[in-house]
């Protein structure tokens, strides 16, 4: 391995298990809606895939959708996978979350869920779903979490829509009890290209950024940034000049050490099977009914081409962060069709 190359080791999947979703929010990468997709993975399939995956690791399993839920073996999906002894989690909207389903969550081994919260009250929040009294019903979904003792995250995609929100937002999942909040940055991909006027600009991207470091002192729960990369090189820039020690988190959902995971310890699979960097980057790197899914892993191009930062281009290319960075591969796709270009997104500039 030369100096450039990145080390990979599978650390999370995330798994399309369905693309139907009762929701249709704004933002969606896959712009699901409630109606069947075809092709979806039979149970069989699903079996053999986390079987591939355990032969090379043994990852967090991110059960998402769509709506998860509305896939009818997902139980049996999740407890394969519990046998097997992957972290098995699911990442829900929230209203279909009854006591029936949670204890089946539980019966089936799912260590944590994720709701997603996109607004401090429901007028914001339904906006963003597209469906009246989907705030109401995430938050009585959560009740059923609690009361089945299932530990839960807090989701949120930031855009103009909610940015004034944020701080309301965080001190709303503090209040329901969440373990963590973990925030994500709108890129353009599915529905959400319908609104790409709304991702906010690069200077309020640091800012919020900023503001997120300032959460870790104050705030009791876990705190992640997700498309949101730069958040590792402000960590290390902020600690620095407060002279603290820099500390990751190496348990559940927060063992991350850098920013962009997309091809080096994180990779997506569609309902379809097509493996990608992440759900957001579109570029298939194999599908696991034609190849195994640890030859993907192993051999893709794409992903042997993330891993090596002497690719990257522009001031990614020559950002001393490029290793606990890397940019937003996608959002760079998105602007310029190169996933190997410069982050739009960051108002950084290099000191090489």
């Amino acid at each position: 391995m030369t100096k450039s190359m990145l080390k990979s080791e599978l650390r999370i999947v995330a798994w399309e298990v369905t693309r139907t979703c009762n929701l249709s929010c704004i933002h969606c990468r896959a712009a699901s809606i409630d109606k069947p997709y075809e092709g979806e993975l039979s149970t069989n399939e699903a079996f053999n895939l986390l079987d591939e995956i355990s032969k090379i690791a043994k990852p967090i399993i991110i059960l998402t959708g769509g709506e998860p839920l509305l896939r009818q073996d997902v139980f049996d999906i999740a407890s394969y996978g519990s046998s097997l002894g992957f972290r098995m989690t699911m990442a829900v909207n929230g209203t279909l979350l009854t006591e029936d389903i949670t204890r089946k969550m539980k019966e089936a081994g799912i260590q944590r869920v994720s709701i997603s919260i996109d607004g401090a009250t429901s007028s914001t929040h339904d906006s963003f779903r597209q469906v009246p009294g989907a705030f109401d019903g995430a938050l009585r979904g959560i009740k059923e979490l609690k009361k089945a003792g299932i530990p839960f995250q807090i989701n949120t995609t930031i855009t103009d829509h909610n940015l004034g929100e944020i701080q309301a937002i965080h001190d709303l999942a503090i209040s329901l009890e969440a373990v963590a909040h973990h925030i994500f940055l709108l890129v353009p991909a599915g529905r959400g290209k319908d609104i790409s006027d709304h991702s906010i600009s690069a200077k309020a991207y640091e800012e919020t950024l900023s503001w997120f470091y300032d959460q870790r002192d104050r705030s009791p729960l876990q705190l992640k940034a997700t498309c949101a990369p730069q958040y590792y090189r402000i960590i290390r820039q902020k600690a620095r000049r407060e002279g603290k020690q820099i500390t990751f988190a190496t348990h559940g959902l927060d063992a991350v050490t850098r920013g962009c995971l997309g091809g080096i310890s994180f990779c997506f699979i569609s309902h379809v099977g097509d493996v990608q960097p992440c759900g957001y980057l579109e570029v298939k790197c194999g599908n696991i009914r034609e190849t195994p899914f640890a030859e993907i892993w192993q051999t893709s191009s794409v992903f042997r081409q993330l891993r090596d930062v002497s690719l990257y281009k522009g001031k990614c290319g020559r950002c001393e962060y490029i290793r606990v960075c890397g940019g937003c591969r996608a959002r760079a796709y998105e602007a310029t069709g190169d996933y190997l270009s410069e982050e739009p997104l960051c108002i950084y500039e290099p000191k090489k």
